[in-house]
């Protein structure tokens, strides 16, 4: 029937492709070390909002402090368009521990204020043209230099800052389809007070 000699092989050659999948999509889906450490006094932002007057950390906090998402584009990126609408439609979860929300990119205030208005986005996106809020932080994508029409990418991401302006959770991706699920952030975020 079955020779258990050529068999042998072929389960352990399949059983390793698939270890090997598995262990792909984790690594991928891993949080990468770029960004203010934990503990860290968040660096001061300079991007301007959808009336291209310039916002702080401070001014976009609310009692507790600012979630505050990094994002590639509003204009030409999918998964950031999609995970932009799932922080809407959770935003008053947010807003309910005391946290304000804020999401920032590269993008033109004229291509985040269609965005905002086409979605009737609930928090505002803000514009870092020059890439100094990117660099700030430490999160802007080396995969485009300047002059590259992509300069300015950060990884995305997300950073909370508390209401003294230090940051307590920080998660940031290689790949630009990985995000982080804001339900389980809340849930973090309600658990810790």
């Amino acid at each position: 029937m079955f020779d258990s000699l050529t068999l042998k092989p072929k389960i352990t050659a399949v059983l390793a492709t698939i270890l090997l999948f598995f262990s792909l999509s984790v690594l991928a889906n891993k949080n990468i070390a770029v960004g203010p450490k934990l503990g860290d006094v968040a660096p001061a932002i300079s991007a301007i909002n959808s009336q291209k007057e310039r916002v702080t950390l401070k001014q976009l906090s609310a009692d507790k402090g600012l979630v505050l998402v990094f994002f590639r584009s509003a204009d030409w990126c999918p998964y950031c368009k999609k995970h932009l609408l799932e922080l809407d439609n959770v935003q008053e979860k947010f807003s309910s521990l005391g946290y304000g929300l804020a999401g920032i990119s590269y993008d033109t205030t004229e291509v985040l204020n269609q965005f905002v208005s086409q979605h009737a986005l609930k928090f505002p996106l803000l514009a870092d043209q020059q890439a100094q809020t990117m660099l700030a932080f430490g999160i802007l994508n080396k995969a485009y230099g300047k002059g590259d029409d992509n300069y300015g990418i950060p990884y995305p991401g997300v950073v909370v800052i508390n209401a003294q302006g230090k940051v307590i959770d920080s998660y940031f991706y290689q790949g630009y389809k990985n995000r982080i699920d804001f339900n389980q952030l809340y849930e973090k975020l309600n658990k810790t007070g």
